[in-house]
């Protein structure tokens, strides 16, 4: 296909969704910033869309030319999910990624800072995540928690998965700027215990207790 990125599924060695691909690391960061400009395009649309008034000729029209667009990008695309890829270097890239994707729209996106034994990270958070009128989906919220929170237990490069999340809602998050974090409360053998929160400029309005769990064979309580 004229004009396609070496990004060659063909080429790859994949177990679980863990894709080994050859891709040199600079080149993996400039196919991102450019799959990263498209997809705050399309978040922009996703917002305009949702707040739109404009009349219902002009909504068929622009229907019509996005129709165009998705035709042209499915001229090459992967056969079915991203999964996560990585090369020689241990860079990774898991772009499809509901809720840190580059490529992804309904990522907010987030993105996760480790500050010592704390993973932090600001988000804003538009029309696209409202549940009651002003305020984000409580389902949102868990989903951004559990995300964060298995950065915490699965830092030093470890895996691990979540078992349970609990969340306890202290009052309603409201859509705009937010902080989250998360951190490890202890470990016993393949269990990591981590809580985690989302706060506006008033404090912590959701809480969560989770418990992660390392897959067997992995060493329980390393990498810390």
């Amino acid at each position: 296909m004229t004009g396609r990125r070496s990004f060659p599924e063909e080429s790859a060695v994949g177990v679980g969704g863990f894709v080994r691909e050859d891709t040199p690391t600079a080149e993996v960061d400039r196919r991102e910033a450019v799959m990263a400009s498209l997809t705050g395009t399309v978040r922009e649309l996703i917002d305009a869309t949702i707040r739109t008034t404009v009349d219902d000729d002009e909504v068929h029209r622009i229907r019509d030319g996005l129709a165009a667009l998705v035709a042209r990008l499915r001229t090459a695309q992967l056969p079915g999910p991203a999964g996560i890829r990585y090369n020689a270097e241990l860079r990774s890239w898991n772009w499809g990624n509901a809720v840190m994707g580059a490529a992804n729209a309904i990522a907010p996106p987030l993105r996760v800072q480790h500050d010592s034994s704390v993973c932090h990270a600001d988000v804003v958070l538009g029309a696209a995540y409202e549940g009651p009128p002003g305020l984000v989906h409580g389902g949102v919220s868990a989903m951004l928690l559990d995300h964060i929170m298995g950065e915490a237990a699965s830092a030093m490069r470890r895996t691990a998965f979540t078992g349970t999340l609990t969340m306890r809602y202290r009052r309603g998050t409201p859509l705009g700027p937010l902080h989250l974090e998360a951190s490890i409360v202890r470990e016993e053998g393949r269990k990591i215990f981590v809580a985690g929160s989302i706060s506006d400029a008033g404090g912590a309005t959701v809480e969560a207790d989770g418990v992660f769990i390392q897959p067997v064979g992995t060493p329980a309580g390393g990498g810390r």
